[in-house]
């Protein structure tokens, strides 16, 4: 018996961010993920998809850039995970899942964060569906 298609979860239009206290609350949520899930500084910007220096300014706390509407988004993806892992798991996967190799179809032997740097967006969004119908919260 087949299993059926994931689809794509419906994600409402995103607005960029310019309110300081809005980013600094944003950058300092993808900062702490990427810091649970062990991400390498090229890991976190890559998949935040930023200059590695821009990371660094947002890991030390001092970017003042904007968020446009592909940053807010990749963060909401980011949390949304990182808060679906903490609700399915309570052990070692709760923050090591992204980075652990997953033989899933989604991930061919990658680990989750291999794959969401390679597909972008559609990746993230499909790592994040894949946690949220494991934990039946479609």
């Amino acid at each position: 018996m087949s299993q059926p298609a994931l689809q794509a979860p419906i994600i409402r239009q995103l607005a960029p961010l310019s309110e300081k206290d809005q980013i600094s609350a944003v950058v300092k949520a993808v900062v702490r993920t990427a810091e649970h899930w062990e991400l390498t500084n090229a890991e976190a910007a890559s998949l935040f998809d930023v200059p590695t220096a821009t990371w660094s300014r947002m890991k030390s706390g001092s970017y003042k850039g904007t968020l446009d509407q592909d940053k807010v988004t990749r963060a909401s993806l980011m949390i949304g995970l990182f808060k679906g892992l903490r609700l399915l798991f309570n052990g070692p996967l709760t923050y090591g899942w992204p980075k652990t190799k997953n033989s899933g179809p989604d991930y061919g032997g990658r680990t989750p964060v291999e794959t969401m740097i390679a597909g972008g967006i559609p990746a993230m969004m499909r790592a994040r569906q894949h946690i949220d119908t494991l934990r039946g919260g479609m």
